[in-house]
């Protein structure tokens, strides 16, 4: 049986001592045996996942003359050699700042050649001659038009039949350029992941069940396949394998009559017996229910109990407000830290909650905090009480953010 050579290993086995380092040559000399395994998941220890990551996935589609893939929903662009976040930007004629923020880059950064960036909405569609045009300057050689439309003018008044007219020349408006419209792909279109901090290309890759290379291969990474926090992913599509290859039985339809008899169900000639169950626990013994260990399995809890009277909206609310009880207790979402303690602009108090996954909970509306900053809390644990409204219901607001970017709460609360 061949098997395949590792080039990984080769530099290993000149450089150390085969007496010393005996035992790890043959374990990666041993992991070269089947196909190769980027992240050399299901080579170490028991656990396995190396059909997930050799799953086949389609190839990224061919980006455009200006480097845009267009999809459906959304457009992404591909960098060229030597391009930054502000050069693409000017090539697909749209705010750099944006691109950036969208992204999690500057505008003067360098791109790798194939690295992708999710634009923030459509491109512009881009004129065939808008190029051309713009490099043909105004008066080309430095020649003097008015000067050679003069002499045009005279030479013509002294040859035409008739001195001193003008022949004229009508000048008909030729065709309009077509537009030119990116193609749009057919069929589904990638997931995008947002890279949260911790997080690697072979976490991104296993958690999609897609393979590292073509993850890499689809984002234009480097080979060390480094991810950094808050960069857009494309997670590849994977090849449609459902199509069947066993042949389907031949439809035979009979006339009426003609068919099979029926059989005769064996119920029909012989009854099945009574059936006699014996209970296992005598009907006298109480039964004891173990109580939940956890009264709720969603990510977080609602700090307060009440019906929510205006709900998430990006750009509009960044939260959501829960009618409550004024002086009715305001307890946390999950487990955290006291990230800070402040009044918003109207001087009403709100605190800050950080959590062990990175994300925050911000409680506002609140009154009576009986939390310090930097204290730790737990799931459930009373913060503060509800604030008195001097008109109207009392509420509080709250909210779920990651990093400076707001998220639905109810997600998390479901």
């Amino acid at each position: 049986m061949n098997r395949t050579p590792c080039p990984s290993a080769l530099p290993l086995l000149r450089q150390r001592s085969a007496t010393v380092f005996a035992l790890p040559i043959v374990a990666i000399l041993a992991a070269c045996n089947g196909p190769l395994d980027y992240d050399l998941r299901g080579q170490i220890g028991a656990f396995n996942t190396t059909n997930a990551a050799q799953t086949a996935t389609e190839n990224r589609p061919t980006p455009d003359a200006r480097g845009l893939i267009t999809y459906s929903t959304y457009q992404v662009a591909v960098a060229q050699r030597g391009d930054t976040v502000a050069t693409v930007s000017e090539r697909i004629n749209l705010p750099v700042n944006e691109i950036a923020r969208l992204n999690g880059v500057q505008p003067s950064d360098t791109l790798r050649k194939g690295e992708v960036l999710v634009l923030p909405r459509r491109a512009p569609d881009a004129s065939p001659t808008a190029t051309v045009a713009s490099t043909i300057p105004a008066n080309p050689g430095g020649v003097d038009i008015a000067t050679l439309a003069g002499s045009a003018i005279d030479q013509s008044s002294t040859t035409s039949a008739n001195p001193g007219s003008v022949t004229t020349i009508e000048l008909k408006e030729g065709p309009k350029p077509k537009v030119r419209q990116p193609v749009v792909q057919d069929g589904p279109e990638p997931v995008q992941h947002r890279v949260t901090r911790g997080e690697t290309a072979y976490t991104i890759a296993r958690l999609y069940q897609v393979p590292v290379k073509s993850l890499g291969q689809w984002n234009g990474l480097d080979a060390t396949l480094s991810v950094r926090e808050g960069q857009l992913l494309l997670i590849p599509l994977k090849e449609d394998t459902a199509t069947s290859t066993t042949p389907t039985a031949e439809l035979v339809t009979t006339a009426p009559g003609e068919g099979s008899p029926t059989p005769t169900p064996p119920s029909a000639t012989n009854p099945l017996p009574d059936e006699v169950v014996i209970p296992t626990v005598p009907a006298s013994a109480p039964v004891k229910v173990e109580e939940p260990t956890r009264t709720s399995q969603s990510a977080m809890t609602y700090p307060v109990q009440g019906k929510i009277i205006r709900a998430y909206s990006k750009g509009k609310s960044d939260g959501i407000d829960i009618a409550a009880t004024a002086g009715g207790p305001v307890k946390a979402a999950e487990s955290g830290s006291v990230a800070a303690i402040t009044k918003d602009s109207n001087g009403v108090p709100f605190l800050v909650i950080r959590h062990d996954t990175g994300l925050l909970t911000v409680y506002s509306n609140v009154d009576g905090i009986r939390v310090r900053q930097g204290e730790r809390v737990d799931r459930g644990q009373t913060l503060a009480v509800v604030r008195k409204e001097s008109s109207g219901q009392a509420y509080v607001h709250f909210q779920i953010r990651d990093g400076l970017e707001s998220v639905d709460p109810l997600p998390y609360l479901q």
